[in-house]
């Protein structure tokens, strides 16, 4: 870590700080284990020789996220979260992007926790996204269509928004009937999806929409029609390169706990070049009707395991395995609060908390092993009142109480980034006469019911003090820094809070516990 020394002054205890005594302020710079230039080089030669490898239609299946991929930017510090966007941009002239969503997530309002949005919502922002950077967005492809009512719902909308929608039904027997999947009642019975351009990308809101699908029901309706097409698969976990218990794969089982992901050795590359690829077991599940169908189009198929399907260079571009084993295993913890967020407000289930549980033995931890869940708890036991703690890239922990002008996350951010620019804690950046109008216009005007600032309302007031104020431009400055940090809350976070953490790019955890 680099660090710069700044000023020395007496430790106060309103920050309650782990470390005694004095101390310097520390102007931490994260620790990257990841070299996304690197990255960039050898993904996109990569990506180019298997587009050679076909002619010119090549399907893309895109897992994760195209150019906001949280997940990765969290397990493998350093990973910039629109690195596959800007790889894309260098063909987005010969690029559609058709974007999927199942009808079952649509009929049971999947959230992405990540955004705090529904996966029906997320489409309509992924096609603007992509539109306003340049991409050409096809379609929207419906699949596991079974006749819901809320999926007919949401086609129309898309329609009446001039917006090509098509619908891919539920297979019985999917994915080991081959025989049925494979023909004119399969595939076959799908809408087939019209494409224009070479290179056809295949996204989704999140995982289990059914993108594989999706482009395996296209080579088929492709070969009807005299089209040779090929199939890759851009995936980033898990990572095949990686050993199968690597933390960077069990986070990703992880953060698939909901589907029931297990990452596996893939039995295929073993056998066909005896070397160990780690692959997941709905790939491994599907191969067998991806090797039909490629013997039908080719008479052989030009893939020897699931592995070789796929193009990610993941793994050749990790400079520092202790740090993102680090980072993994603080995603684990993080998924697993997720879980129980999602239980406490009715949506999750049992077996999910219980899958990320054994992931914890298989990564060696416990809760104890982030550090901001203790110091968090610790205070707000001693207190009897909400708190967070947030754990800085220099390990100091700092931590906040719920106060009658401050939530604990309104708090915890001022107290951060107060001490990383050296400004005493007691000393008011934000002065009592410029929060009470808020608080009044918060509960008289917009009928309210909490008065205490949150996040957000924090960051403008500094915002608009900072023009005048200098103290408050430098600790504006510091925000930066908490980049990459973990935070926990003693009680569950508004979605506005979460959205503003996700913004800083702050590993956060909250227990499933209410605001009283």
């Amino acid at each position: 870590m680099q660090v710069k020394t700044g000023i020395l002054f007496e430790k106060n205890p309103g920050f309650d700080l782990q470390d005694g005594g004095n101390f310097v302020i520390l102007q931490s710079v994260m620790t990257y284990g990841f070299d996304n230039d690197k990255y960039l080089k050898i993904q996109s030669e990569h990506i180019r020789e298997r587009i050679a490898q076909f002619g010119n239609k090549l399907y893309l299946e895109l897992g994760g996220k195209l150019f906001d991929d949280h997940h990765a930017s969290r397990v493998l510090p350093g990973f910039q979260p629109d690195s596959k966007l800007r790889m894309f941009q260098q063909l987005k002239d010969q690029t559609e992007i058709v974007i999927v969503i199942s009808a079952q997530d649509i009929e049971r309002n999947k959230v992405r926790n990540d955004l705090g949005i529904t996966y029906d919502e997320d489409v309509l922002r992924l096609r603007h996204e992509f539109m306003e950077r340049g991409f050409m967005v096809g379609s929207v492809c419906v699949t596991h269509y079974n006749g819901q009512i809320s999926a007919d719902s949401f086609r129309k909308r898309l329609e009446r928004m001039g917006i090509t929608v098509y619908y891919h039904y539920i297979i019985e027997g999917y994915p080991t009937n081959v025989d049925l999947i494979a023909s004119d009642e399969g595939f076959g019975h799908n809408d087939y999806i019209a494409t224009s351009r070479p290179l056809v990308i295949v996204t989704a809101p999140g995982p289990g929409s059914g993108k594989m699908a999706v482009c395996l029901s296209q080579l088929y309706n492709e070969q009807k029609r005299g089209v040779e097409a090929g199939y890759a698969k851009f995936e980033t976990f898990p990572v095949w390169s990686l050993p199968l218990k690597h933390p960077v794969n069990i986070a990703y089982e992880a953060a698939t706990a909901d589907l029931n992901d297990v990452n596996m050795i893939d039995p295929f590359h073993l056998e066909a070049y005896g070397k160990t690829a780690i692959n997941y077991n709905r790939d491994i599940e599907i191969f067998p009707v991806l090797n039909t169908l490629f013997e039908g189009i080719y008479g052989k198929n030009p893939y020897k395991s699931p592995t070789d399907m796929g193009v990610n260079m993941v793994g050749f571009c990790i400079n520092d395995d202790n740090v993102c084993g680090e980072a993994s295993k603080n995603e684990i913890i993080r998924r697993y609060f997720t879980a129980l967020n999602k239980m406490a407000k009715g949506e999750g289930n049992d077996a999910e908390v219980n899958k990320i549980s054994l992931l914890f033995k298989q990564a060696g931890i416990n809760l104890s092993y982030r550090k901001c869940i203790n110091a968090g708890r610790e205070r707000a036991q001693r207190e009897q009142k909400p708190c967070s703690a947030l754990e800085l890239a220099d390990g100091t922990i700092i931590t906040a109480g719920t106060t009658e002008l401050l939530g604990p996350s309104s708090a915890i951010i001022l107290n951060a980034i107060k001490y990383l620019a050296g400004i005493p804690h007691d000393e008011k950046l934000i002065p009592q006469e410029m929060i009470e109008p808020i608080q009044h216009t918060k509960l008289t005007y917009l009928k309210g019911h909490n008065p205490r600032l949150h996040s957000d309302e924090v960051l403008v007031a500094l915002s608009v003090l900072s023009t005048h104020n200098p103290k408050c431009r430098l600790a504006l400055e510091k925000l930066s820094d908490l980049n990459g940090c973990q935070m926990h809350s003693t009680v569950m976070l508004g979605e506005v809070d979460h959205k503003i953490f996700n913004k800083l790019g702050i590993g956060l955890t909250c227990d499933p516990a209410k605001k009283s």
